[in-house]
């Protein structure tokens, strides 16, 4: 299973990884129930996706039952991941994506509703959680516990903390021991797999049923071709030339300006915009130098990439131990951000009001 991903990058990385499960941005409950637009138009799947997975978060089980419900009348979406680990200070201060778990009760609440909901349409349910809020505050395993005995059909573990955030390094150990004790439901693990032998070796070392790949896919969609081939037990394909990154850039560019087109954003320049934050993911590891980079970072047209490419050389390989170098967050620890007596009552069912805030120091 792949991480969250817009429209044009899932498009990208199928066409290196067919077959494998790609998973939308992620939605807010409460905002796809209420219409807001920009939220609405993030449920977006290219026509030719035959299995359109998308993350759902939120703290409200009526709310998410019902957004289950719009997305399933609507024949939107043909499954629903949910996000209880979401570490973000807008999410988890309104009680939502890492702070869930705290409550079992109204975890379970959340899943069955889900679950209920998703059974009317025959869309399946996952869930993806971390280790916990903290050392202090670790949930994973009844996490698991729950989300199975609420119908969850599998659930994954990001094996880090959200006070952890992004930091160095996931702890695999944590998802040996959810195979382990949470029986009866296939486990997915999360975390550091940044070329296809990092994911044999987890699946090695822990046991878990596949995996699910994050930042490592950012600025490397095919990533995807090579665990494909790795885990059916095909030799892995050399790492690419630089001039082969170069071309999967402009078609990404060129993908992002027609995706925004297509949504009604007549403005060209947003999907350059857009494009402009991936450029330092699939430059990581090439030894191009800083003002290529910074031009990369500043173009402002299709016809930038183009020259902007064009003028690089395109026979540059990957430095040694490239493939493993970090994209995307590398933050953390971080302060958790709950709402206010949050950790007061973690039995009831009460949804969180996020107008008062309390913050978890992360070190």
């Amino acid at each position: 299973m792949a991480g969250v991903t817009n429209a044009p990058f899932r498009s990208l990385c199928r066409q290196f990884g067919p077959g494998l499960v790609y998973v939308n941005e992620m939605i807010m409950a409460a905002a796809l129930v209420y219409g807001n637009p920009r939220t609405r138009s993030m449920v977006s799947f290219a026509p030719d996706e035959t299995f359109r997975s998308l993350q759902l978060y939120g703290s409200d089980p009526v709310i998410v039952e019902k957004a289950v419900d719009v997305l399933g009348s609507e024949n939107l979406v043909d499954h629903i991941d949910l996000n209880f680990g979401c570490p973000a200070a807008k999410v988890t201060r309104k009680g939502g994506g890492a702070a869930v778990p705290l409550k079992k009760n109204l975890l379970a609440e959340i899943v069955r509703a889900a679950v209920r909901a998703g059974s009317r349409y025959g869309i399946p349910v996952t869930c993806k959680f971390r280790i916990g809020i903290s050392d202090e505050l670790v949930t994973y395993i009844d996490t698991g516990k729950i989300c199975r005995d609420a119908g969850a059909v599998m659930i994954a573990l990001h094996a880090r903390t959200a006070q952890q955030h992004y930091a160095p390094s996931a702890r695999w150990e944590a998802i040996a021991a959810l195979k382990q004790q949470v029986e009866g439901i296939p486990v997915l693990g999360n975390g550091d797999i940044w070329c296809a032998d990092d994911a044999l070796r987890m699946v090695y070392e822990t046991g878990c049923d596949g995996v699910v790949i994050g930042r490592g896919c950012l600025g490397k969609p095919w990533l995807f071709r090579d665990l494909v081939d790795a885990f059916n037990g095909r030799p892995v394909q050399s790492t690419p030339l630089l001039g082969d990154v170069l071309a999967v850039m402009l078609s990404h560019a060129e993908s992002l300006m027609q995706h925004h087109r297509n949504n009604g954003r007549f403005d060209d320049t947003k999907g350059i915009r857009e494009f402009r934050k991936h450029c330092g993911w699939y430059l990581t590891g090439y030894p191009v130098g800083p003002d290529i980079r910074r031009q990369f970072s500043e173009v402002s047209t299709l016809d930038d990439v183009r020259n902007l490419a064009a003028s690089v050389d395109h026979s540059l390989t990957l430095v040694a131990g490239g493939e493993r170098l970090a994209r995307g967050h590398t933050n953390g620890p971080i302060n958790v951000v709950l709402p206010h007596g949050y950790l007061d009552h973690l039995d009831d069912l009460q949804v969180p009001e996020d107008s008062l805030l309390t913050t978890m120091s992360g070190g």
